[in-house]
């Protein structure tokens, strides 16, 4: 016979309640929060968190199997999202990671890019090959000029050479699925390198002398990477066979920087009038941990290996409400969408834990990359680039 505190949790569980509440998450208005440096927009709500996964995915709706309504497929966090322009709707393929630490991929869509996200009916299931991954995150949506949307990802699996008991050591590399529609999905075979170690690997958008251009970043351990690290550039032949060839480093780790750990690209990049756009992660060690920050530089138009402009620093870093999280002190992009007015989204996450967005436009990026100074690697030589700044102030008045 049941006390009357267990009938009460019953008569507590609604089913309606529980989804208007996750309505009124998904229809919440998100405003625009613009930054002193008038770079970019930062937005009061994340777009994309764990409470926005649908509630089917989550619950079961059946109160005879589901009498106190409990959760029974919990989700630890919503982040490191690809994006893409489809159909009108700025489109969002999120690594949703449950609580049992796998992650999965979930597309997501939205009429103006920055409001009212919603989860497609079901998660992707992803075709495998003969060695299934493990685990996979962090797609990268490229629409190629051969008419596919190619989505790149970390497969990762159990390294196979661990030493016995080691349950942790893993290889990650380059998982590679293209489609024409986004809902039926080839998959290719994962990257061909020399590397012990691909992971941030994303295809430049255009042919390039004929070949497909391929960023990458080798390394030699899953965290670390040794002799490895930097932003490669390589080329390969044909997707269904892809093997890259002619890899190069075109944006080294550099001592004392944001990115003196390692650096890796984010999405592919965007094309303007006066080169290719790049957002990239910088990675240092601290005290508390590795920080993550954002940054940016630009590529010539004809010779994609060359960089033409860095700023100096960090483009994005974590703000207060961002630190915290399941990873602090991170902030990851691996999505943005230009628009045809020139607005650029950028959708990144905070602390491997939720997902935002940033709006700024085409030229102010250019100009900011263009203008401000670059990293001259030394204390003397960043007061220098002060020091002028004031001496060109100074003749304006």
């Amino acid at each position: 016979m049941e006390t009357g505190r267990l009938k009460n949790q019953k008569r507590i569980w609604n089913y309606e309640q529980l989804m208007r509440n996750h309505q009124q998450l998904i229809n919440r208005p998100n405003d625009a929060i613009p930054e002193n440096s008038g770079i970019i927009s930062r937005y009061e709500y994340p777009v994309i968190t764990a409470e926005h996964i649908p509630i089917n995915w989550r619950y079961d709706l059946n109160a005879a199997s589901n009498p106190y309504g409990l959760e029974r497929i919990g989700v630890n966090a919503a982040f490191n999202a690809g994006a893409i322009k489809w159909n009108d709707k700025y489109t969002l393929v999120v690594r949703v990671e449950g609580r049992d630490r796998k992650s999965y991929f979930a597309f997501a869509d939205s009429p103006d890019g920055i409001n009212k996200f919603k989860f497609w009916e079901k998660p992707l299931l992803l075709p495998q090959l003969n060695d299934p991954d493990i685990n996979v995150y962090d797609m990268r949506l490229i629409a190629h000029e051969d008419g596919f949307v190619y989505g790149i990802f970390c497969a990762e699996r159990k390294n196979p050479d661990a030493p016995h008991g080691d349950t942790s050591s893993a290889i990650a590399n380059a998982g590679i699925i293209r489609s024409r529609d986004l809902k039926n999905w080839e998959r290719l075979p994962d990257l061909i390198s020399g590397s012990n170690q691909q992971r941030n690997v994303t295809l430049h958008p255009e042919f390039v002398q004929g070949k497909y251009a391929l960023y990458t970043r080798p390394q030699d351990g899953f965290i670390e990477t040794g002799s490895g690290g930097g932003i490669g550039l390589g080329f390969i032949d044909d997707m269904t066979h892809p093997e890259v060839v002619d890899e190069t480093i075109i944006n080294q780790k550099a001592y004392h920087t944001i990115y003196e750990l390692k650096n890796g690209l984010g999405p592919s990049p965007i094309k303007t009038k006066e080169g290719w756009l790049h957002l990239a992660h910088g990675v240092r060690n601290t005290a508390a941990g590795l920080r993550y920050v954002l940054y940016l530089f630009m590529t010539d138009l004809r010779d994609i290996s060359k960089v033409i402009y860095q700023p100096g620093g960090y483009f994005m870093a974590p703000n207060n409400k961002e630190i915290v999280g399941d990873v602090g002190n991170v902030l990851f992009s691996n999505g943005w969408i230009a628009d045809n007015d020139g607005t650029v989204f950028i959708y990144y996450a905070s602390s491997d834990t939720r997902t935002h967005v940033a709006t700024t436009s085409v030229n102010i990026l250019v100009d900011y990359c263009k203008n401000t100074p670059t990293d001259r690697l030394s204390t003397n030589e960043s007061v220098k680039s002060i020091l002028h700044l004031i001496e060109m102030n100074e003749l304006q008045h």
